[in-house]
């Protein structure tokens, strides 16, 4: 199976099997797997001996989707999530890795079935609460822009300085199709972590990776997750060398996970 049908949408799965513990990868909003290893944020290419399961979500990459802003809203990410783990690993808990809209997609979905997941690793955790107002003004901006003008006003963005850990990452234009992409923004404009004190009660080992001077994907976020999630350990990277580690970590959260 390379595809799987969610209401609205068609995702494009792929699925390495070397026997062991059952692993789900996610991407972050305009990103896909292929441009996740563009940008080397393939924290994947570093397992072993692991059932992985890594998919395009509904409107990115490969995967259909409709203009309907609410379809892209993280808990309905979540709910794809689910449907998608209920086929592949049925009866089974998975560790969950993904940055940013894959991060908070995890917890939304850890919330909606807390016995789901065995470990997470959350990766460069987006704005979040008294940060999000702002962040989610800009999506909707880009989304006018989008129709507007198409891509261009977004290239122009991509040509803004960027945080020091990803140096020497290529430019890349978000993997959504045009007709799309302003409903994806909508969605993640309409979409927020989850509420503080729910997240008290994901008891999961769970690490964190972050790195510093990204305003979409604040430190602050990343520090009030490791005060509210109650076994959570954080990691911040200021290097490029340093997120080359990545892979290692998720390596070794998912060996945690299995002793």
């Amino acid at each position: 199976m390379t595809s799987f049908d969610v209401p609205g949408a068609r995702l494009r799965l792929e699925y390495s099997d070397e026997g062991g513990h059952p692993v789900v990868q996610l991407h972050g909003l305009t990103s896909s797997l292929e441009r996740d290893r563009v940008l080397d944020l393939d924290l994947g290419r570093g397992l072993s001996g692991t059932r992985l399961l890594r998919y395009d979500a509904r409107g990115h990459g490969r995967s259909t989707g409709r203009p309907v802003g609410d379809d892209y809203r993280w808990p309905r990410l979540a709910q794809d999530l689910l449907a998608l783990l209920d086929v592949w690993f049925p009866g089974e808990r998975v560790h969950g890795v993904g940055p940013s809209m894959g991060c908070a997609t995890l917890l939304h979905a850890a919330l909606l079935d807390p016995g789901r997941f065995s470990g997470l690793t959350l990766m460069v955790p987006p704005t979040a609460w008294e940060t999000r107002a702002a962040k989610a003004h800009d999506y909707e901006r880009s989304a006018e822009a989008v129709e507007a003008h198409g891509l261009e006003l977004l290239r122009a963005q991509a040509a803004a300085p960027a945080p020091p850990a990803t140096a020497g990452a290529p430019d890349t234009v978000p993997d959504v199709r045009t007709d799309l992409l302003p409903w994806v923004f909508r969605g993640a404009a309409r979409s927020d972590l989850p509420d503080r004190k729910a997240l008290r009660s994901i008891d999961l080992p769970t690490t964190i990776l972050a790195w510093t001077d990204d305003p979409a994907h604040p430190l602050s976020t990343a520090e009030a997750l490791l005060d509210l999630l109650p076994r959570a350990t954080l990691q911040v990277a200021s290097t490029r060398a340093e997120v080359d580690r990545w892979p290692a970590v998720l390596m070794a959260d998912v060996e945690r996970t299995v002793r």
